[in-house]
C-alpha cells in the first residue's frame, strides 16, 4: 500500500490510467480545476446519483424530486443573500504570487502547531480568526497573519497584500445584446442547487398536495469561482450537489436536525465504510441563514474533510423569497397544536442535507483503491484493485471466454445478451485471462465469469470474486440470479 503522502496522488493517476477521471480540455493543457469524468468514471457517478435519489424519494415517502433550471432570476441570488454574503476574505503573497484564502491558510497553520504540541496556541489562534471573521476584519486579519509569522509555502517569505473579499459567483449576460455592462442582462450561473427548491415549494407543495413535514431532493450541476481550487475533483469550480429541503413547522427544527444527522450517517455506514472513517464537525461560525450546522467528514488521503453539509436553515429563505416575489410562501396547516387550534399559516422553517456528488467519487475511490502484494519469496506479484461496493461499481460482471475459438465466444455472447438488460457488463476475449482479470480488478468489477472447453461439456462456468480471488464452478442458468443477489 503507497504510503498516505503518496497514495493520493496514486489515486489521481489510477484514475487517469484506467477511464474514470481526466484534466478538462487536456489536449489545450487543460482548464484549472476542471474535470471530465471519462466512461467509468461517469457509471461510478450515476450509481452514487441513483443510489442517493432511492434513499431520498422512494425510500421517503414525504420525499419528491426536481429538476430545476441552472439559469434562475437574477432576483433569486439577491434573495438568498449570494450577491452581497457569498465572498471569502484572500491573501495574495507577493513573492510568490499565489494566492490564498485567509482561513484555509491560518487553519493550516494552525495545524502545523498542532503537530508540533502546542495545541492551546492553535485553539486561541482558531477563536481569534473566527472572531474577526465575523467582523469582516480584513486588517485585524492580516494583523492575525503576520503576528504569527505565516508564511507562504511556496516562497517562504511572509510578504503579503492586504485581505480583500473575492465574489465567487459566475456572472453572464442573458438575452439579445451583450453588454456587460447592462444589469438587466446579467445573470449568475448558480452557487449551489438549493434555490430552484425554494423557488419551486408552492408548485410541488400545491401540485403534489405535499404535506408538512414533506422534503424535496434535487441532483444538479452548480459553479463557484474559487480563489484556490485543488486537490483533484474535492474542490472544482464546475461540481455536482445532491440536495435535499425538508419543511417542517417553526419550533421542530432541533428535533428534525438531529433527525436528519442519524438518517445521513446510516446512509454513509451504509456504503460499508467504516464509521472511524467519519465524523461531525460542528460549526461554530453559521452562515447568514443558519441556527445550527455540521458537517459529515470523511478521513480522505488528505485528511479528514467535509463531504456532506446539514443546516438548520430556519425559514430565511422562503421568507426572503417571499419578500423580493410579493409573493406569498406560507402554508396552511390544519392540524391541531397542544392546545386544540390549528396551527394556521406560517412560512416553514427548512433542514438541509447538501452532499457533494463529486466529493462522495472520491470518497468512494478512497476507500476503495488498494494495493495488494500477492508475491512470494519466489515470484513476485502485485495488483491495484478497486473494491466498490458491487452495487456502486462501474462493471458489475465481466464476461471473459478462455479462448477466442472452439465455440467459445458464441457462448459468451449468449450469457452477455442474457445478463445485460439487468446489469452493467463487460465483454472482452483480448489478452491471457490473468492480465484481464487484473484489469477488471483495476476498475472495480466485483465478477468475472470465464467460459472454457468444460463449460461445452457441462454447461458451468467460473465465477471469480474480485475481492477474495477465489473461484467456484456455477450453471450457466444460475449466473444472472447469483450476481443480482451478490449486488443487491
Amino acid at each position: 500500500m503507497a504510503n498516505e503522502s503518496n497514495r493520493f496522488q496514486a489515486i489521481i493517476s489510477h484514475c487517469k490510467e484506467y477511464g474514470f477521471i481526466f484534466p478538462s480540455s487536456e489536449i489545450y493543457d487543460g482548464l484549472s480545476a476542471v474535470y471530465d469524468y471519462g466512461q467509468w468514471g461517469s457509471e461510478l457517478k450515476k450509481n452514487i446519483k441513483d443510489h442517493w435519489w432511492k434513499s431520498m424519494t422512494q425510500m421517503h415517502e414525504n420525499i419528491v424530486g426536481i429538476d430545476a433550471a441552472i439559469f434562475m432570476h437574477p432576483t433569486t441570488w439577491k434573495a438568498s443573500g449570494h450577491v452581497d454574503h457569498f465572498s471569502d476574505p484572500m491573501i495574495d503573497n507577493k513573492d510568490s504570487k499565489k494566492r490564498y484564502r485567509v482561513d484555509h491558510l491560518i487553519e493550516k497553520y494552525a495545524d502545523e502547531l498542532k503537530t508540533q504540541g502546542s495545541g492551546d496556541k492553535a485553539r486561541e489562534l482558531l477563536d481569534d480568526m473566527d472572531a474577526l471573521l465575523a467582523k469582516d476584519d480584513f486588517s485585524g486579519l492580516k494583523n492575525l497573519i503576520e503576528k504569527n509569522n505565516i508564511k507562504c509555502d511556496i516562497s517562504g517569505s511572509n510578504n503579503w497584500t492586504d485581505v480583500r473579499q473575492f465574489n465567487l459567483i459566475f456572472s453572464t449576460e442573458f438575452g439579445s445584446t451583450n453588454s456587460a455592462d447592462d444589469e438587466n442582462n446579467r445573470i449568475y450561473l448558480r452557487p449551489e442547487t438549493a434555490q430552484g427548491i425554494f423557488v419551486n415549494f408552492l408548485n410541488v407543495q400545491k401540485t403534489g398536495r405535499m404535506k408538512i413535514p414533506f422534503g424535496i431532493a434535487q441532483i444538479g450541476k452548480a459553479f463557484r469561482n474559487e480563489i484556490v481550487a485543488r486537490q483533484f475533483i474535492f474542490r472544482m469550480r464546475e461540481f455536482e450537489q445532491m440536495e435535499m429541503q425538508f419543511f417542517i413547522r417553526p419550533g421542530s427544527q432541533k428535533e428534525w436536525y438531529e433527525f436528519w444527522k442519524e438518517e445521513r450517517m446510516k446512509w454513509h455506514l451504509n456504503l460499508g465504510i467504516s464509521k472511524e472513517r467519519y465524523r461531525f464537525h460542528d460549526h461554530i461560525k453559521l452562515a447568514h441563514y443558519a441556527d445550527a450546522a455540521c458537517d459529515i467528514e470523511y478521513d480522505f488521503p488528505i485528511g479528514f474533510k467535509e463531504v456532506e453539509g446539514i443546516h438548520s436553515r430556519t425559514d430565511f429563505d422562503l421568507r426572503n423569497h417571499q419578500e423580493y416575489s410579493k409573493k406569498k410562501m406560507q402554508y396552511f396547516d390544519n392540524d391541531l397544536d397542544a392546545n386544540g387550534k390549528p396551527f394556521g399559516n406560517y412560512i416553514p422553517f427548512v433542514i438541509e442535507t447538501s452532499i457533494g456528488l463529486d466529493r462522495t467519487v472520491l470518497m468512494i475511490l478512497s476507500e476503495a483503491y488498494n494495493e495488494e502484494d500477492l508475491g512470494t519469496e519466489e515470484k513476485k506479484d502485485n495488483r491495484v484493485v478497486l473494491k466498490f461496493p458491487p452495487k456502486l461499481s462501474p462493471i458489475k460482471l465481466a464476461i471473459l471466454p478462455l479462448v477466442k475459438k472452439d465455440g467459445l465466444p458464441e457462448i459468451a455472447r449468449e450469457i452477455m445478451n442474457t445478463c445485460k438488460n439487468s446489469f452493467r457488463c463487460f465483454y472482452e476475449e483480448k489478452d491471457t485471462i490473468g492480465k484481464r482479470y487484473r484489469r477488471m480488478d483495476a476498475i472495480g468489477t466485483p465478477f468475472c465469469i470465464t467460459i472454457d472447453h468444460q463449460t461445452k461439456e457441462d454447461n458451468t462456468v467460473t465465477i471469480r470474486y474480485r475481492d477474495s480471488m477465489q473461484q467456484e464452478r456455477i450453471h450457466i442458468h444460475n449466473i444472472k440470479a447469483l450476481v443480482e443477489k451478490l449486488i443487491s
